[in-house]
């Protein structure tokens, strides 16, 4: 293979979007067994569902039946298209594994888009077991069912905001000078770990610290915190 095209080489599933406002996204496509697990709870919550109305609709005779037979259509196909278009792509199941379903453009998806998707599953679980739709995710570089390619969606995981780090309380303080990558890196992790560590490891290693960083080695611990609390910035 030339040396070219190994670098050019796609080394994960992201996909690079940019949105008609000129923002760059970048979504992550889940795969079969993500897929699968979420919609096993999702048929799980329906099958729980649909066993209350019948447990209630038993009482009423004929009558529970018709209306049985109405509920269990109702519940079975309406559960997902509800749950996509009104919870921003996310039935429980897919909440729970952290995934959502969107347009290939990154939109939320709609109405006509979370029909057509759940109304050819029947066609996905030909013949058996969700046989054919598991082969076309397998086989698709996106992962998408027959029904993800007819409706233009995309299964893909939410990405999780990033949480500032917690540290310990301190006046914030500027480095005696400008501090490399590395150093930063030090004085941050250190006062991130400050609830892991035991008080004489956190001043054993605000010890070490204090030469580099100029600072008094008495008072290491309460100015290595001061310094990263001014790296981090207000909160």
């Amino acid at each position: 293979m030339p040396r070219n095209a190994a670098l050019n080489m796609q080394l994960d599933t992201r996909i690079e979007i940019e949105t008609p406002e000129g923002i760059d996204m970048v979504l992550r496509p889940a795969g079969l067994v993500s897929r699968a697990l979420a919609f096993g709870i999702d048929l799980a919550i329906r099958g729980a569902l649909i066993g209350v109305f019948y447990l209630f609709l038993q009482f009423f005779d004929k009558l529970g039946i018709g209306l049985g037979a109405i509920v269990f259509f109702l519940v079975n196909w309406w559960y997902m298209v509800l749950f996509e278009v009104l919870s921003q792509g996310r039935t429980p199941g897919k909440r729970a594994l952290g995934l959502r379903v969107v347009h290939d453009d990154g939109t939320p998806i709609d109405w006509s888009s979370s029909l057509i998707r759940n109304l050819l599953r029947f066609v996905d679980m030909l013949p058996l077991g969700y046989g054919l739709g598991a082969v076309t995710c397998l086989s698709h570089p996106r992962f998408k069912r027959l029904g993800d390619l007819a409706a233009g969606t995309l299964v893909v995981y939410i990405d999780r905001p990033l949480t500032r780090p917690v540290l310990p309380e301190a006046q914030p303080i500027i480095a005696p000078f400008a501090l490399h990558l590395d150093e930063q890196r030090a004085v941050l992790g250190l006062a991130e770990r400050h609830g892991e560590l035991s008080s004489a490891r956190i001043q054993e290693l605000a010890a070490i610290l204090a030469e580099p960083l100029r600072i008094p080695a008495g008072k290491a611990v309460a100015q290595v915190n001061g310094i990263a609390r001014n790296l981090l910035g207000p909160r």
